[in-house]
């Protein structure tokens, strides 16, 4: 199974990319947002719980946001693999995100962040802003605060997956089939070696038998 953590902060282009490497892949996309506001709609024992505590201003917890992951795992089991949008931020939801990969006998196959400079997300968002409706793509301020709080995330997660080996950055200005094609490069290059790992393993096994 394919699994991809994609990052980069507000501006950077993951949108456009996940939905390129949706179709290429045949992922599924699991916005931890997207999944909030879905569980809140459907009325779920989960989304009463996070509208609960985001009606108290409080986080919604870890545990809530993997329950909900893990019911898209559980739903989509045939899934080719899934792309992970803004999760995990934080490498307790890092380690929590392998325990529970690893109980569908899986894993995260790799992280890419698109790298843009603050000056031209600014830029970016500014422009997106006159069309998005969004309050907090209008405001500079606003904008400069969400990306200082993606560096300071993204930081600690990247040094994690770093050490397994599966962290990569990537420049997220330019053409967007250049970048798209740098991204699969790399998700080629995991898959092929996990497939050398996999073609092994049944060969040790043969002799053994």
């Amino acid at each position: 199974m394919l699994n991809i953590v994609l990052f980069g902060p507000p501006g950077a282009g993951k949108g456009t990319q996940s939905q390129k490497l949706i179709a290429r892949y045949n992922l599924v996309h699991l916005s931890t947002g997207d999944l909030l506001r879905s569980q809140i709609a459907q009325g779920t024992e989960l989304g009463l719980r996070a509208k609960k505590l985001m009606d108290e201003g409080l986080l919604v917890p870890d545990e809530v946001v993997i329950g909900m992951i893990e019911s898209q795992l559980a739903n989509n089991t045939s899934a080719a693999g899934f792309i992970f949008d803004g999760f995990p931020r934080t490498v307790p939801q890092a380690e929590s995100l392998d325990a529970l990969t690893q109980r569908y006998n899986t894993g995260v196959t790799c992280m890419v962040a698109l790298e843009v400079n603050e000056e031209e997300l600014v830029t970016r968002l500014l422009e997106r802003g006159k069309t998005s409706g969004r309050p907090d793509d209008q405001d500079e301020t606003k904008i400069r605060k969400r990306v200082t709080v993606y560096n300071t995330e993204t930081a600690q997660v990247a040094g994690y997956y770093a050490t397994q080996g599966k962290f990569h950055a990537l420049n997220g200005i330019g053409a967007i089939e250049d970048i798209f094609g740098q991204i699969c490069a790399i998700i080629d290059r995991h898959q092929g070696a996990a497939t050398s790992v996999t073609d092994s393993q049944e060969a040790t096994d043969e002799v053994k038998a």
